[in-house]
């Protein structure tokens, strides 16, 4: 008794059951994703039973003329949602985090709303917006006929990178940029050199998890998409409405490695930058 309590933090690597804690965890997180990924594979329609290994339903996919212009949408949607989420994002970050105005609390406040208000609620509002307040024109040529859709991720996803880039500004120290100035530096020098590489882990991560809120989001999507734009989930929640094939579950497949992918560069990129800020 008195041992366990007297265990050093390290020591609890050794317990078996916070082995099997961890392993129950792991199980309960990664178990769906893995068991769509092997079934996407499955050389037979029904995704239950395995018989045998196939790349079939991913050369399928790849012949699939609409989902290929459907993941094109999204992946255009997302690239230009997170250029204007970090604009917005950093611009709003750096205002509320160096000036005092007036109604500062209430925009403070303000860009906490797209990230709480149910997303049901935003893709409504959205809704509305687009067919009654400000009708989003039909009938455009691409990439025009996506502005809609363009805008209302980009309402919900720069508050994100707002949040981000404003805790990194927090631990600015401001010493920094006195030294700058005093040295000669002029106020774009001094942001282009001091400001820019100390945040710029926040600005790959909040690039990021807006690429990546933009690229599998379905529900805003849903309701703004007009009758001539659909997007990747969006095709792929249409095919799963007749039966969860595996061709279904290959384009879930690519959607999981996608972001994956993205979510290791960011890490990587992040750690790296957020190693060398401090040293620049």
């Amino acid at each position: 008794m008195s041992a366990k309590k007297n265990r050093a933090p390290l020591a609890y690597g050794r317990s078996k059951r916070l082995w099997v804690w961890t392993g129950l965890v792991f199980l309960f997180l990664y178990l769906p994703l893995l068991s769509v990924m092997l079934f996407s594979f499955n050389d037979s329609r029904r995704t239950i039973v395995w018989q045998g290994f196939t790349f079939r339903w991913y050369e399928k996919l790849a012949g699939n003329g609409e989902l290929l212009q459907a993941f094109g949408n999204s992946l255009f949607i997302a690239i230009v949602c997170t250029i204007l989420s970090l604009i917005l994002g950093s611009l709003s970050a750096f205002a509320l985090w160096r000036f005092k105005f007036g109604l500062k609390s209430a925009f403070d406040s303000a860009m906490t709303v797209p990230m709480v208000v149910p997303e049901i609620c935003m893709g409504v509002a959205m809704m509305v917006f687009f067919t009654r307040i400000v009708p989003w024109p039909v009938g455009l040529s691409w990439p025009f006929n996506l502005g809609a859709i363009i805008i209302s991720h980009t309402t919900f996803a720069f508050p994100f990178v707002a949040m981000v880039v404003r805790a990194r500004l927090n631990s600015f120290n401001m010493e920094f940029e006195e030294a700058a100035r005093v040295l000669g530096a002029g106020p774009f020098d001094v942001i282009k050199d001091i400001t820019i590489p100390h945040v710029r882990p926040a600005l790959i991560a909040g690039g990021l998890l807006a690429f990546t809120l933009s690229l599998d989001d379905f529900v805003i999507t849903f309701f703004t998409a007009g009758p001539d734009t659909l997007t990747f989930p969006v095709k792929v929640y249409s095919m799963l409405r007749f039966s969860v094939t595996p061709e279904v579950n290959a384009a879930s497949t690519l959607l999981i490695v996608i972001t994956a992918l993205v979510t290791v560069l960011a890490m990587r990129f992040t750690g790296k930058s957020g190693v060398t800020a401090g040293k620049e």
